[in-house]
């Protein structure tokens, strides 16, 4: 466990509490079996934050429209350097709603049911977007929450407290030069209420995909936009008025580049005393998931300096029997666009057991994996997640369990055969993992990771882990095939992959094929524009 600093907060311990974590919430057909919980819908937690006592600020309506084609935005080599481009009022809320807004609801004989932009886990959106910026074109220095329901901002703080963040992120250049910074958190209970201790690791998952959206959409938009892993939690939890136990913040993404300086932070500013609606009545609380929140901080920028020294993984070398899957063909000219994709994309529920053109499959690879600018990153695609997949149908692939190694492109053989049955019992028996063209496994050596970034390092390969799955949505969307995040069992997982994954752990499942349309719709969708 990692020592206490002088006023009794853990400082970023050496992932041995990270391992207790991850060994704690592994799935298992037993631990499957016999856990008790049940859902207690009378103590269902409200999936939007309120401030009563403030009045929001409402959001053009009348967004941008890029119009780019979403699969040639998502797979876009990020840029080494943008131009100083600060975003307008109108820009941002294209970022907001295309990463965490409203985009349709089901209506249903006894109710209707809203979805917001990024795919989330059962639909519980614990993630809480805010704002923190400079005079913008449109809209006031300050601190901001975004509300997705209203289609608004709720001004917590008046003033340019940029400064704070570069100061909590060690002066990390890309919320130094930022007009804007997007700041994600988490209302645990909204997802443990389903989840359990478990609920942790979907609170990155979830991030990520939102990060998916958003850094599609500020490269739409010609911003820069950088995720941040590095800062120092508690003056993030101050900054926005959040206790960093039942709300946490999870990451920074500073979007649009300016050469005007920050104004000095504030030496002093006091404490949010804002009424907020509270998640339900009777939140329950997980002590690991405090435990290992608490582990996994940094406490000073000197420790997120230290920690920003980035891992570097060797380059592949396959061994064995490995393919290229096809080059890509030129783009088609009615290829819908990112505003389209992102406003139509959802969850799939059943695939055909079609087959998968080996151009849809090698576009979607390629597009999910083509890097993006994060504080743990490298340019080139070397991510601390590693791709295994069950390709069950996919037109000139052999059926058969591979890796895809991103930096070149290329999938190496690790043994031929049906395992839909496989993939589909190693998704908790779900069958849309059997079913899909392709089921891709992530797995990552969190031995190395923990060497190296200590517990911080749980949280890397989670939100990473959920930014690529989020780019498999986009792309996938974009390619008319379908895709789905998954559950699994995480020992059989490495095992099935064994022996190439020994010594990895399993991250995150994700499901591509053909979707399958519902002969009896749950409801009727309605397609929803910003507020």
């Amino acid at each position: 466990m990692a020592p206490f600093d002088k006023i009794g907060v853990m400082a970023n311990g050496n992932g041995q509490l990270a391992r207790r974590f991850h060994e704690a919430t592994k799935h298992s057909p037993v631990s499957v079996r016999t856990n008790p919980h049940f859902l207690d819908w009378e103590n269902e937690p409200a999936r939007y934050k309120d401030y009563p006592e403030i009045d929001p600020i409402p959001l053009p309506m009348e967004l941008p429209r890029a119009g780019l084609p979403a699969a040639r935005v998502v797979s876009a080599a990020p840029e080494q350097t943008y131009a100083d481009i600060e975003p307008s009022l109108k820009q941002i809320a294209y970022l907001l709603y295309h990463s965490g807004g409203i985009t349709k609801k089901i209506l249903y004989p006894h109710g209707e049911l809203y979805f917001r932009a990024a795919a989330c886990a059962g639909a519980l959106y614990p993630i809480e977007i805010y704002l923190v910026c400079g005079d913008l074109s449109g809209l006031k220095a300050g601190v901001y929450h975004f509300s997705p329901r209203d289609f608004a901002l709720h001004p917590l703080r008046r003033g340019d407290y940029r400064a704070v963040l570069t100061q909590a992120s060690a002066g990390e250049e890309a919320v130094s030069q930022a007009a804007a910074v997007i700041v994600l958190t988490a209302i645990t209970w909204r997802s443990s209420w389903k989840y359990q201790t478990r609920s942790y690791r979907y609170h990155y998952w979830d991030s990520g995909t939102i990060l998916a959206n958003g850094l599609a959409a500020a490269q739409a938009q010609g911003l820069q936009a950088r995720v941040v892993m590095g800062f120092v939690d508690r003056k993030i939890d101050h900054l926005l008025g959040i206790d960093g136990e039942s709300e946490k913040s999870i990451c920074l993404m500073p979007v649009g580049r300016t050469q005007r300086p920050h104004p000095e932070a504030p030496p002093a500013y006091p404490t949010l005393d804002l009424t907020s609606s509270p998640a339900s009545t009777d939140a329950v609380r997980y002590p690991l998931i405090e435990h290992i929140h608490a582990d996994s901080q940094l406490n000073s920028p000197a420790e997120v300096a230290s920690y920003r020294k980035i891992l570097v993984k060797a380059a592949s070398r396959p061994e064995g029997v490995w393919l290229r899957p096809a080059e890509s063909s030129a783009e088609e000219p009615d290829a819908p666009s990112l505003e389209w994709v992102i406003i139509h994309r959802g969850s799939t529920r059943q695939f055909q057991r079609e087959a998968v053109s080996l151009e849809a499959f090698s576009k979607a690879l390629e597009g999910m994996t083509r890097g993006f600018h994060a504080d743990w990153l490298p340019l080139q695609p070397l991510f601390l997640n590693d791709l295994y997949l069950n390709v069950h149908a996919v037109e000139g692939v052999p059926p058969g369990a591979y890796v895809y190694h991103p930096d070149l492109g290329e999938l190496e053989e690790l043994k031929r055969g049906d395992f839909r049955s496989d993939s589909a019992y190693l998704c908790l028996g779900q069958e849309l993992g059997g079913d899909a063209g392709f089921t891709i496994f992530f797995l990552a050596d969190l031995k190395t990771i923990f060497e190296r970034y200590g517990s911080r390092g749980y949280r890397l390969a989670q939100i990473e882990a959920g930014i690529l799955g989020g780019k498999l949505y986009l792309m996938a969307y974009a390619l008319g095939l379908g895709a789905t995040g998954l559950t699994f069992f995480d020992d059989l997982t490495v095992n099935f992959f064994s022996p190439h994954a020994l010594g990895k752990d399993a991250i995150f499942v994700a499901a591509c094929g053909l979707p399958q349309r519902p002969h009896q719709p749950r409801g009727r969708l309605v397609y929803l524009q910003p507020g």
